[in-house]
């Protein structure tokens, strides 16, 4: 089966030019291949560079060195070299991607907020889809008009996950999804993430819950033992 995420020679470094061009290696060499159907658990320690993993899987890091090829339209797309309209357009219909905190427009509706991904990709049903996943998630309807920054951080998190489910994305990039959330609330994310393996998508996530991690994750992809700092 082909990779619909395939890595090869990635590293990472920050430049600290307020601590006088110091270099900061996050992690070097990375090679990992995702298939579709399964989920991909990135484990090590917290400043590993988990989350700038995933980051530079969605294109919002760029690489020092290596490269991100992602499956799209029937072909693989080198995010690390592609154009910025063509990096927007995987993100609009192949890569969706769950952060730790939900980044919104103010006074912008809750089922706005998650039925947008799913407008913007044409789909006719985009509300209905919107409102199928707030109320399994568990938010009521009387805040589904109402902006999420008034939310509690629970319900916020809730919003940012139906956002990230409400299209039917080949790629799910997933930053710690369960966190801040409820038992009940963490096992219908864990069904959404099983459902989303089921239909074939590959998912790459940071699940700190260990619960959690073993009900999604196929398989641990240590980035710990790739990390190199250097001066």
């Amino acid at each position: 089966m082909t990779a619909l995420i395939a890595v090869s020679g990635l590293s990472k470094e920050f430049v600290l030019h307020t601590q006088g061009g110091a270099r900061i290696a996050v992690f070097e060499g990375l090679d990992l291949e995702v298939r579709g159907g399964e989920c991909v658990c990135l484990h090590g320690p917290s400043g590993a560079g988990k989350s700038t993993l995933l980051r530079a899987l969605y294109a919002n890091y760029k690489p020092s060195a290596g490269h991100v090829r992602v499956l799209h339209d029937g072909r693989h797309v080198d995010l690390t070299r592609a154009e910025p309209r063509e990096i927007v357009e995987v993100r609009r219909r192949s890569v969706g991607y769950v952060s730790q905190f939900l980044r919104v427009i103010p006074r912008v509706p809750a089922l706005d907020v998650v039925a947008e991904p799913a407008r913007t990709a044409g789909l006719p049903d985009a509300e209905a889809r919107a409102r199928a996943l707030l109320a399994r998630l568990n938010i009521p309807e009387r805040l589904w008009s109402l902006a999420p920054a008034t939310f509690s951080g629970g319900e916020q998190q809730r919003v940012n996950v139906a956002r990230g489910f409400v299209l039917d994305y080949p790629i799910l990039l997933l930053d710690e999804p369960t966190a801040s959330l409820d038992a009940a609330n963490r096992q219908v994310v864990v069904e959404l993430i099983l459902q989303a393996k089921a239909r074939g998508a590959a998912v790459v996530g940071i699940f700190h819950d260990e619960q959690v991690r073993g009900q999604v994750a196929d398989r641990l992809f240590e980035v710990a033992s790739f990390r190199r700092n250097a001066a």
